[in-house]
């Protein structure tokens, strides 16, 4: 019987931080709406709730670089993993609105674990599986958001989570802490098991720890290859280990690495851009918007967990034999268009008010009036949420925003909910694993723990933006202006990549650098 090479087993358990990583992201889209009304939030105080993590994983990345050079992949991977469990109890608990945000904000600081993951897995993996053994990160991660979603729909359809056992902490009876706290037993195990994964072969010898690496890599590699690979790995990627992070980090900037440059700075700011995290962190909001109502609009986050998945798995099988460019370019072409069918649908909607309509409102709420509503009618979802907000107040309006929104508009739903599952298809087939393979592919082995965390800094950055600003965009914008902007710069970055992404499956981390110096 043939053994199992143990890379697969310790890329799996490294990988397994991106399944709480993706728990921890997407999980916090079914509380949107509770923790507003709970603590009577604004759209930019929504908007920092959602955002704190990537605000906090800026932070973290100033300084990821220097702590896995200086401490190595696996304790930096063992702090990460006790950040996600400790900003979980601590969300789950936060009896304010500015406690959340800092429990939130430190699991942030967590979020560095989808770069170290890729690097880590990177380092440890020959060159013709490192497509497949990278994309598990991406695999593990889409898993985690697809359970998130799966949570909250359970937890919004259970009556045993209407209860919560702290009143003595004034903590009120709210399913939004439940959802949170779901993510304190995957959190635990990553921590766990990460204590029976070996130190990177790579960072032992970069610092000169030739001894550790070669008992490593006698785990995994054949002893007739054994003495070549530690040559290999052992050349001139890992002189000069003990250069400062400073000059590291210079050297990026050096014309000789000027196209690895400008291609980790290409595919960092894409990735995000395409407004991913505004669908993934609020997919209930936005489904809600297509006036499906609340239990809808959990159930439709659902299929986009399940639509992740596929398409994710399809490019696991695919990353390696089609390759890194054809997917990258096919995908965001596809993702553009589906954002246009999107831009489309929302452009087509109307807001009215009949005779029955308000009859069905007036029974629901019968403390509120709307009678004068009789006949009116809203061009865009802005003026329609001005109106409701101006008639009955910012905190009323958003307790019965899903209710109005859906027995007023009339918009091509199906085709809406076709456009997002397609984005999220094209999304997670291409851009969203390739990111991550090719951060862990293009640089010098000596500037990888100083370049993946930078790059994965502007990854962060650009989220960041995305998640804050997306409920006031929503608010101001509009849906139809969203979806548009998103769309035109998809595109974009489909011809941008088809012009500088180069094919780099099959190719040791060696070579790659060698050819795009």
């Amino acid at each position: 019987m043939k053994k199992i090479n143990p890379v697969y087993f310790y890329s799996a358990i490294v990988a397994f931080g991106g399944f709480v990583f993706g728990l921890d992201a997407a999980i916090i889209s079914g509380t949107v709406n509770f923790i507003s009304v709970e603590f009577g939030l604004n759209d930019l105080e929504i908007g920092a709730v959602v955002s704190a993590p990537g605000f906090g994983v800026i932070f973290a990345l100033l300084v990821t670089g220097y702590i896995v050079d200086t401490f190595g992949r696996k304790g930096t991977l063992i702090l990460i993993a006790s950040f996600y469990l400790l900003s979980a109890i601590c969300s789950a608990l936060a009896p304010t609105f500015t406690l959340l945000v800092a429990a939130r904000f430190l699991g942030g600081l967590a979020f560095t674990s989808l770069s170290v993951s890729a690097m880590y897995i990177g380092e440890i993996a020959p060159p013709e599986l490192r497509g497949k053994m990278v994309a598990m990160n991406q695999i593990n991660t889409v898993v985690g958001l697809s359970a998130a979603y799966f949570v909250n729909y359970l937890i919004i359809n259970s009556g045993a989570a209407d209860f919560i056992v702290f009143e003595e902490l004034g903590l009120r009876v709210a399913k939004w802490r439940w959802m949170l706290g779901s993510e304190i037993i995957p959190a635990s195990l990553w921590l766990v098991l990460l204590f029976f994964i070996p130190q990177s072969p790579r960072w032992l010898l970069m610092k000169n720890r030739n001894e550790e690496a070669k008992k490593v890599l006698m785990r995994y590699v054949p002893l007739e290859k054994l003495q070549h690979v530690i040559e290999d790995l052992g050349g001139n990627n890992l002189a000069n280990p003990e250069r400062s992070f400073l000059s590291r980090f210079k050297e990026i900037f050096q014309p000789r690495l000027r196209k690895i440059l400008w291609l980790g700075l290409a595919v960092s700011i894409i990735q995000p851009i395409t407004g991913i995290n505004a669908i993934l962190f609020y997919a209930p909001t936005v489904f809600e918007q297509a006036g499906v109502g609340t239990d809808t609009a959990f159930v439709q986050a659902v299929y986009i967990g399940i639509v992740s998945l596929v398409f994710t798995f399809l490019a696991f099988i695919l990353i390696d034999r089609i390759g890194r460019r054809p997917l990258t370019i096919i995908g965001l072409t596809w993702a553009a268009l589906s954002l246009g069918l999107c831009t489309y649908g929302f452009y087509q909607a109307k807001y009215s008010f009949s005779t029955e309509t308000v009859a069905v409102l007036q029974n629901q709420y019968p403390q509120l009036d709307f009678q004068d509503f009789i006949g009116k009618s809203y061009a865009s979802d802005v003026e329609f949420k001005e109106a409701m907000q101006t008639e009955f107040g910012n905190d009323t309006f958003r307790k019965i925003q899903s209710n109005l929104l859906a027995a007023s508009v009339e918009l091509p739903a199906m085709l809406i909910l076709f456009g997002i599952l397609g984005f999220i298809a094209a999304f997670q087939l291409s851009i969203g694993p390739v990111l991550w393979v090719i951060l862990s592919e293009i640089f010098p082995t000596a500037l990888r723990g100083v370049a993946i965390p930078s790059f994965a800094f502007v990854v962060s950055l650009v989220s960041y933006f995305v998640q804050q600003f997306f409920p006031w965009q929503l608010s101001h914008m509009g849906a139809t202006y969203i979806f548009l902007f998103y769309a035109v710069v998809t595109g974009l970055g489909a011809i941008i990549l088809w012009r500088i992404l180069p094919e780099t499956k099959n190719k040791s981390i060696e070579e790659i650098t060698l050819e795009l110096q």
